[in-house]
């Protein structure tokens, strides 16, 4: 059983709360608590500012994405995808899908959740050749525990595996999900991301 299906099944939701907080907390100078990978992920994402809603299946992630429209105002507004998928699958939301950076959020998948920096790693199958400063600041990215690798090592022999015929360009890592209050000439150029992640259990 994964460290989600633990966490959101469980009966002392505070004592799994008291577990992250030690561990959150710990000196960074302490020897490395070997964590299972799905644990490690899940504090390093949630320590880098991200922000997501573990799902069970398709119906929760479509309920989840539904909450997230709501919570900030995203019905009937442009939304920044290059995933036809995606596109169809939540056709049902009524949203305007359009390529560029004026849109209220990017929506897309990625190719591999990072656990040792609890980074999204992302590549031209995903941003074709968009900077991530040449999109919206908030994110909604859709990925399935299964893509949980250990470190970006792992990662980008995954991708090179999968894609034997032709690499993708464009491969970078998202790992900064604190969203930028006000934008000013200091804030030129950053790549944070106002980032919800919607973790599909598929194993």
């Amino acid at each position: 059983m994964s460290l989600f299906r633990r966490i959101f099944s469980s009966k002392s939701k505070s004592d799994q709360k008291s577990k992250e907080r030690h561990l959150e907390n710990r000196s960074k100078y302490m020897p490395e608590i070997d964590l299972p990978i799905d644990e490690s992920f899940m504090i390093n994402f949630k320590r880098n500012g991200g922000k997501f809603l573990y799902c069970d299946n398709d119906d929760e992630v479509l309920d989840s994405f539904d909450k997230i429209l709501l919570e900030n105002d995203w019905y009937e507004k442009d939304v920044c995808s290059f995933d036809i998928g995606l596109e169809h699958k939540f056709s049902s939301f009524n949203l305007n899908y359009v390529k560029n950076a004026s849109a209220s959020f990017y929506f897309g998948t990625c190719e591999y959740l990072v656990a040792d920096s609890g980074a999204i790693l992302v590549s031209s199958n995903q941003l074709r050749e968009k900077k991530l400063t040449e999109l919206p600041d908030n994110f909604v990215i859709l990925a399935a525990t299964s893509q949980l690798v250990k470190s970006i090592g792992e990662g980008l022999k995954g991708i090179k595996e999968k894609n034997k015929n032709a690499i993708p360009s464009n491969i970078t890592t998202i790992k900064d999900f604190e969203p930028q209050k006000e934008k000013d000439f200091l804030s030129y150029g950053s790549s944070s991301k106002n980032l919800y992640l919607l973790l599909l259990e598929d194993l």
